[in-house]
């Protein structure tokens, strides 16, 4: 019975979010009525009409961007997101129309009406949050789904309306794009129209590319937002890196058992030098240098001290290294045999011929009567 209890009240982290959620939201709404939305075909502009890019190929590209249209709807979170049949079946991806601000379900989409978290994790690192396959490299101009071979979390945002200066633009754009997740940072190239908006969590910069598509911020353009491409600078390059090393060491041991963890910690513990009874359960795995960083500041010679360092035992002093060509272990063996020699009265080592008959032993154990 005890037990039964005790399963009952260990409930798992996620389902708690869960039950949170669903008190939270409401039954998402109907964004467009069915058949609202106007399909518009993409006017002509070349010979031959790509399906892959949904567009003209061999058009002129000032042409392309001149016929851009705004788009006709725009999702609001506060208003638009709720509770669907997904929250029920426990699909886990969301729904594109949703972030556009046209899906005519509501909540009986079989989709998420939400916007992704950061606790947020796909069955299939190969889709985007929509369910969509990714390819093995960015299309020609940076649209469309993206790549699985690279992490991006930086959205291009071309054709912005500058007014004002640029920490005034920065401003507008950080209003209107931290609706669809926390932004990082905002880098915004003045007189050239141009912004890169970086999110904490790839899952919102997939979904607020989406979102932000020919839609306008305050002065009624028609934003062209692509994924942006790798920054050239070291330290970005590095802090990425470290970045991507962190997340997969906490999803590893999100996914591995307490007790391995335990013993992982107890074990770089005890590499590190600390009393095994001393190591809370919430040690970290640091490395050597920042432990007795801490433990140098932490020690303040009382025997209360959380963490006490072993120190290790004295050593005896080397002796010195031998400058000849026989080895210290050779001198010390010619040693003792001479030192043998002497107390037994038989010549030394410098004179002895050699011998194969070692001491303390008769020739009588060899089965032999012949001295030589």
């Amino acid at each position: 019975m005890a037990s039964t209890e005790t399963e009952t009240a260990v409930v798992p982290q996620q389902q708690q979010q869960a039950v949170k959620k669903q008190k939270k939201l409401k039954p998402a709404r109907k964004q467009v009525a069915p058949g609202q939305v106007e399909k518009k075909e993409a006017p002509q502009t070349g010979k031959e009409y790509n399906i892959w890019y949904n567009k003209w190929a061999g058009g002129d590209r000032e042409d392309s961007y001149s016929n851009k249209t705004k788009s006709q709807t725009r999702c609001h979170i506060k208003k638009d997101a709720g509770l669907t049949r997904a929250d029920i079946t426990g699909m886990k991806y969301y729904c594109l129309f949703f972030s556009r601000g046209c899906c005519p379900y509501g909540y009986e989409c079989e989709y998420l009406h939400t916007l992704p978290t950061d606790a947020t994790l796909l069955p299939d690192n190969s889709k985007d949050c929509f369910a969509r396959e990714k390819f093995s490299d960015y299309r020609d101009d940076m649209g469309g789904v993206g790549t699985f071979t690279r992490q991006n979390r930086t959205l291009y945002v071309g054709r912005i309306k500058e007014v004002g200066t640029g920490e005034e633009t920065e401003e507008t754009v950080r209003r209107h794009f931290k609706e669809w997740g926390e932004v990082e940072k905002i880098r915004v190239l003045q007189y050239r129209s141009v912004a890169f908006v970086t999110y904490i969590n790839e899952y919102n910069a997939q979904f607020a590319k989406e979102a932000m598509a020919c839609q306008s911020l305050d002065n009624d353009e028609i934003l062209n937002v692509r994924w942006a491409t790798e920054d050239p600078n070291p330290t970005s390059k590095v802090a990425e890196k470290r970045r991507l090393e962190e997340m997969g060491r906490e999803a590893i041991q999100a996914r591995m058992d307490p007790k391995i963890l335990q013993a992982e910690r107890r074990l770089k513990a005890l590499e590190d030098g600390l009393v095994l009874e001393d190591v809370d359960e919430d040690y970290d795995v640091r490395d050597a240098d920042e432990v007795d960083a801490q433990d140098e500041e932490e020690d303040d010679g009382s025997p209360d001290a959380k963490r006490r360092r072993i120190e290790p035992p004295p050593q005896e002093p080397q002796p010195p290294a031998p400058m000849g060509l026989l080895s210290s272990d050779t001198l010390e063996g010619l040693k003792y045999f001479a030192e043998i020699r002497k107390r037994t009265g038989g010549p030394t080592v410098a004179t002895a011929k050699p011998t194969t008959t070692p001491v303390g032993i008769s020739l009588g154990d060899y089965g032999s009567d012949e001295d030589d």
